[in-house]
């Protein structure tokens, strides 16, 4: 899908073909379009196909005649019926007269522009425009980490109910996005900082708070991946050590409760043997002497394993 943007006196317009200062967004393109805005911008088409893979990893690409930005900004997608944290590449393209944005998927950061969510938001101002993109796609790696951690918590919660190993595997999960998120906001900053040496991006005065906004975010970021990664580490580490626990906890007691009962059965076979003489066999009490031994033993064993804290 391509969709044609414009500010003009405060209001985004949608147009139908591409004008001075204008947004070119382009969502999940197809080859046919992907060679349209190849052919009407000449932007080689490979750098417009490039974030529509999701192995793409962050750079900046300086042209003669524009620059590519590749950034990666967090996802939410279905898996199992289970949320799953990943992230994709978003394309930048900065040219003299237009700025393009190519991304696999419809996503929230380029949606609150269109939808009109952000306060001093110009398509021909693109440094800002760029710097407002980055913005938002720091303040989306927060708002998923605190997600994370909620699910985190509510996970854990369940673990201290029952130790299953959904729950482990849920923790895992959120783990690997946690990992996937330090990457790619690593990738991020390496890019900004490229981003801010080139001269083919302007950078003006006024957007200076921006741009230090943006910095204090993408590191504050990092910091919260780093430190929600290490919690579910330890985490995972912990209740793996509860569940080994407990099952050596069921097995000594089923080997005591084995030994326990090993006791009558021993003193039930020896006099079950087919043999002539058996002591007590004359006896009129000898079963109930014979069982009241059994027993009396039997006691004794259990009273040495509750004195060794077996049960």
């Amino acid at each position: 899908m391509i969709e044609i943007f414009r500010t003009s006196e405060g209001t985004l317009l949608k147009l139908t073909e591409i004008m001075e200062g204008s947004w070119i967004a382009m969502t999940n393109p197809s080859a046919t379009e992907l060679l349209e805005i190849a052919e009407a911008t000449g932007i080689d088409i490979d750098h417009l196909r490039a974030p529509l893979d999701e192995e793409e990893r962050a750079r900046i690409e300086v042209e003669d005649n524009y620059t590519l930005i590749l950034v990666d900004i967090p996802s939410l997608e279905k898996r199992n019926d289970k949320d799953r944290y990943v992230t994709i590449p978003l394309g930048i393209i900065v040219a003299q007269d237009y700025l393009i944005t190519v991304c696999l998927e419809e996503t929230s950061i380029l949606k609150c522009f269109i939808d009109g969510r952000v306060r001093d938001f110009y398509t021909y101002k693109k440094t800002r425009f760029i710097l407002q993109m980055l913005y938002r796609n720091a303040s989306t790696f927060l708002q998923y980490l605190r997600t994370i951690d909620r699910k985190s918590e509510e996970i854990e919660r369940k673990l201290h109910i029952s130790t299953q190993n959904r729950e482990l595997i849920d923790l895992l999960e959120l783990e690997k996005s946690l990992v996937y998120f330090t990457t790619s906001l690593r990738s991020n900053e390496v890019v900004f900082e490229k981003m801010l040496k080139l001269e083919t991006i302007k950078h003006y005065p006024e957007d200076e708070d921006l741009l230090e906004d943006l910095i204090i975010e993408n590191k504050q970021a990092i910091e919260m991946a780093n430190i929600y990664n290490g919690i579910l580490t330890g985490i995972m580490g912990t209740f793996a050590s509860i569940i080994s626990n407990n099952q050596n906890i069921v097995m000594k007691f089923l080997a005591a409760i084995t030994i326990v009962l090993s006791i009558p059965t021993m003193i039930a076979s020896f006099y079950g043997m087919n043999f002539v003489e058996i002591p007590g066999k004359d006896n009129p009490y000898g079963f109930y002497l014979i069982t009241l031994a059994a027993l009396v033993l039997t006691a004794i064993i259990v009273l040495i394993f509750r004195k060794k804290k077996v049960f």
